[in-house]
């Protein structure tokens, strides 16, 4: 039987002639840190003295001893590792075992009776990266770094959302292999599902040893209590097991999540002795991509297990620019809150890294549908030697790594570079160089129908479908939408309708206790120099600012007000744009906001900050993305009740429609007895004696149903006439524990997007409620934890709403 030791332990980074303990799976970055001969790169302006570390060679050294490579008891010693980043020469007792050159592969080295000092030298990325220009030419790309010649994870280099940490280490995890006769190379499982019977096809290829060449060799799968056998005549072998009565896996919201063990070991045939084990997890569902023309254009619709889904996606970046500090525990944390915003679908962003195994064990589980870019992002990609063959080779891993898991759904040739091709001023520089098309349009989309055949494939992100049509046409296929965000204005997510809307979101700082961690002894203001160097985007905070004063008084020397107010904006602009969307289905059959994650503390698109605290926009996610939405929506007369039912039973409800004045007096009352059959949207014009008069600043329209409620409001918030708002509130424990508080408030007059800000009253304090609107009279409860012996003063200095221009 094939024998494994990790070899975690014993490596050292050799530093300034000194040699640190360094720690496997790392990166230069944390061993550095640990040593404490760096400054964190998270706070202040760290990040600028820190960028020494990837401009320069580094090496790692660990002995690899003779009772680690022994190989009495085996024919075979393997070196493998999983994560390579990026460039590296590895030596073992002096001699070359080879070089890489891709941070997305994993390498297989034979040390059969082999010791000594093993070295992995990496090159510095910048050094690499230079060295493939020099062969291919140069390309563009929207950054000043040089990420398109390495394979490497892209936003090491920078983002507008991210910092310029270039990282280099062993990255994921290396071990000893030692093994006789025969190895499982690879396994690609083909799981399908008709009607109740699933069936799973194992694809195995085999490595042998010398002596083990002409060895009679089987394979035998179990699933479900299925067992099946199969010879292997060569070195391959399919064995397939027909499953009767399977449960299908769904995405969340529209079933369950069954999983099924698979178990594969190949066996000597002769001796009957097993010799190397492989396992998985697999479910069966099926997934189609609806691409068809109509008479709007063309689609982009889901189908899982013939049921038509709109999808409720964010979009995923690595959740930390030092990606070896991920584990499997920080997926879970991440994914499930994630998931608690009543997320179905996270796609996978083309400039990050193909995740850990992690990340779609738990999205199996939680039925988190995932689409996965390969990686590709906003430049244009030489697609000569020596990138083409580690692009194919890097490809082809990967799919084969993934393809078990029933939560992967779409693989997505690029982010961004098609249309860039179009649109940013490429094609004419670029003339007759390769530049990325080769691979979207070629090179992977033939590796996917080779390689797995079961799910669809799309040539990028956004895409038309064909060159008839402009990349980030909104009639066809996927659409990216920045122009609101980058020029103009949140209302501007009204004006189209897409078919699918794969980028679209809106920025606002980190939380508060999140600032003052990574920004030690700043006075906090927009423009303080920490602010500025957390805030990647361009004129970012200048599109913060727009935004708030196209609805708000944009405060002056009031931070916590602005802070407020860009927390507000962001989680309007995103709502505005999935409310009017969602309630084109099936026109528009998705939306994927930008983003939900960070990789550190910074001003970006997320709901979730980069130390994890939950922004407005993760509450309001939650809201707008739960299977039945209450909006009210602008219509050719007036506004327009929407409701939109995303589960599959019909939806019964009252709807009550008031038309207020702003002090809080009720002019008209209706209340409207309405079915929304399952998966649909019913659209209905408000009746003339609720309406608020067309640019009137002293009325207002609420719409409530169940807990749900819309506000309309005919002019912007700055030129409403608001009383000034008033509530009292009351602090209750909640179960004798004095660790859960409910803050009550109550409302005297209109308190519109009333907010409390629990990091503000203790670090890892939380509040179960983002944004709410209370009329005059009414009575909310905001359950808050981890702030024990917080007072009513404390409290109210934490709450924040809108207030009169």
């Amino acid at each position: 039987m094939k024998d494994v030791v990790q070899l975690t332990e014993g490596w050292q980074l050799s530093h300034e002639g000194a040699r640190l303990e360094a720690r496997v799976p790392g990166c230069v970055h944390t061993d550095l840190l640990a040593a404490d001969l760096i400054p964190d790169p998270f706070l202040g302006t760290n990040e600028r003295d820190v960028a020494w570390v990837g401009r320069q060679p580094w090496t790692y050294r660990r002995q690899l001893t003779g009772e680690e490579a022994n190989t009495a008891a085996h024919e075979r010693t393997d070196l493998v590792f999983e994560g390579l980043d990026t460039a590296a020469t590895l030596t073992l007792d002096g001699v070359e075992l080879g070089r890489t050159r891709n941070m997305h592969r994993s390498y297989r080295f034979d040390v059969t009776g082999r010791s000594g000092e093993l070295n992995v030298t990496f090159a510095s990325a910048y050094e690499e990266a230079e060295s493939v220009r020099q062969l291919t030419g140069d390309r563009p790309n929207v950054y000043p770094e040089p990420f398109q010649y390495i394979r490497k994870m892209a936003a090491n280099f920078g983002w507008d959302w991210g910092p310029t940490v270039v990282t280099a280490g062993i990255w994921r995890p290396v071990r000893l292999e030692r093994w006789s006769t025969a190895r499982l190379a690879q396994v690609r499982p083909l799981v399908t599902v008709d009607g109740t019977r699933g069936r799973v096809e194992l694809l195995l290829d085999v490595e042998r040893t010398a002596a083990g060449a002409d060895r009679p060799l089987l394979a035998q799968a179990t699933v479900a209590g299925v067992t099946a056998r199969a010879e292997v005549v060569g070195d391959h072998a399919t064995v397939a097991l027909d499953v009767p009565d399977v449960r299908l896996w769904w995405p969340r919201g529209h079933g369950e999540q069954p999983l099924y063990d698979v178990a594969l070991t190949l066996l000597d045939a002769e001796a009957g002795e097993p010799l190397d084990v492989w396992q998985r997890r697999v479910g069966f569902r099926t997934v189609e991509l609806d691409r068809s023309a109509d008479a709007q254009g063309s689609g982009f619709t889901f189908v899982v297990n013939g049921e038509r889904i709109f999808v409720r996606g964010v979009n995923w970046i690595p959740d930390d620019v030092l990606p070896s500090r991920i584990t499997p525990e920080r997926y879970r944390t991440r994914l499930e809150q994630t998931a608690a915003a009543n997320v179905d679908l996270v796609r996978i962003w083309g400039g990050g890294i193909y995740e850990d195994e992690a990340f779609y064990d738990v999205c199996d589980e939680l039925g988190l549908m995932v689409w996965q870019d390969f990686l590709f992002a906003c430049a244009a990609y030489p697609e000569e030697q020596p990138l083409r063959g580690e692009v194919e080779a890097e490809a082809r891993e990967n799919v084969v790594r993934l393809m078990p898991h029933a939560s992967l759904v779409l693989w997505n040739g690029n982010n961004e570079n098609l249309w860039g091709f179009r649109d940013w001023e490429w094609e004419e520089p670029l003339a007759g160089d390769s530049w990325g098309e080769g691979y979207y349009l070629g090179l992977l989309p033939r590796v996917v129908a080779e390689l797995d055949p079961t799910r669809a494939y799309s040539a990028g992100s956004p895409w038309s479908g064909s060159w008839d049509h402009h990349p980030n046409d909104p009639d066809h296929g996927t659409y990216h939408s920045w122009e609101a965000w980058n020029r103009r204005d949140y209302s501007e997510y009204l004006a189209n309708v897409p078919r699918f809307v794969a980028e679209f979101g809106w920025q606002a700082p980190p939380a508060l206790a999140t600032l003052r961690r990574a920004l030690p002894g700043e006075r906090l203001a927009p423009d303080s120099p920490g602010m500025l160097h957390h805030q990647k985007a361009e004129d970012g905070n200048g599109k913060l600012n727009r935004g708030v004063e196209r609805h708000f008084a944009l405060p002056e020397g009031d931070f916590d007000r602005w802070h407020y107010l860009t927390q507000v904006v962001q989680a309007r602009a995103v709502a505005a744009g999935i409310e009017h969307w969602r309630a084109n289905w099936p026109r528009c059959a998705g939306t994927v906001v930008w983003q939900i994650n960070d990789c550190w503390p910074v001003s970006s698109w997320s709901a979730i900050d980069g130390d994890g605290r939950l922004k407005p926009l993760h509450h309001e996610l939650r809201r707008v993305y739960a299977d039945r939405l209450l909006t009210l929506q602008p219509g050719v007369d007036g506004p327009e009740l929407v409701l939109s039912n995303l589960g599959a039973e019909p939806w019964d409800t009252d709807v009550t429609l008031r038309l207020l004045r702003s002090d809080g007096t009720v002019s008209a009352r209706i209340s409207l007895g309405l079915t929304v059959p399952g998966r649909e949207v019913l659209r209905l014009p408000v009746p003339a004696e609720v309406q608020p008069a067309a640019g009137s600043a002293k009325e207002y329209l609420v719409a409530d149903a169940e807990e749900l409620r819309a506000v309309h409001l005919p002019v912007r918030d700055k030129e409403f006439d608001y009383p000034a708002p008033r509530f009292d509130i009351a602090v209750e424990t909640v179960g004798g524990d004095p660790d859960t508080l409910d803050v009550v408030v109550s409302a005297q007059t209109l308190v519109r997007d009333l907010l409390l800000q629990a990091d503000r009253l203790a670090p890892r304090a939380t509040a179960d409620r983002g944004l709410l609107t209370l009329l005059p009279g009414e009575r909310t409860r905001i359950r808050v934890r981890g702030a024990a012996g917080v007072g009513a003063n404390a409290i109210r200095a934490a709450l924040f709403c809108v207030e009169p221009a």
